[in-house]
């Protein structure tokens, strides 16, 4: 009697493993589907990334803008010198007795006859 007991434990232990390998290995599949393409997975990670290195771009860019127009209107409330050249240049404020010249901008196109 053990051993016909004994026979039917190995068979069912190799049913057991038949059925288990399969089954493990389809939920292996949809865990490593899971990692890569769920909505937080590999893929959205990477975009994430992406998007982030492009953001501490841009902020980084914005703030050495901001920087210098920070010193700009610095020089503007204080230099008087930065304050002429702006006066001069965005309104055209001369001195008195200065004669300003201006160049017209580029000639238009001559039109071109129909034959």
């Amino acid at each position: 009697m053990d051993k016909s007991i004994q026979r039917i434990r190995e068979q069912v232990g190799g049913w057991r493993r038949r059925l288990a390998t399969p089954i493990v290995a389809v939920l292996l599949a949809l865990a490593g589907y899971y990692v890569v393409f769920s909505a937080n997975g590999l893929m959205v990670y990477q975009q994430k990334r992406r998007e982030s290195r492009d953001l501490d771009r841009q902020i980084k860019t914005l703030q050495q803008q901001n920087s210098g127009m920070e010193q700009q209107v610095k020089a503007l409330k204080s230099n008087p010198q930065t304050i002429e050249k702006e006066a001069r240049e965005r309104f055209g404020y001369t001195r008195p007795g200065e004669v300003v010249f201006t160049l017209p901008t580029a000639p238009a196109a001559p039109a071109k006859e129909k034959k």
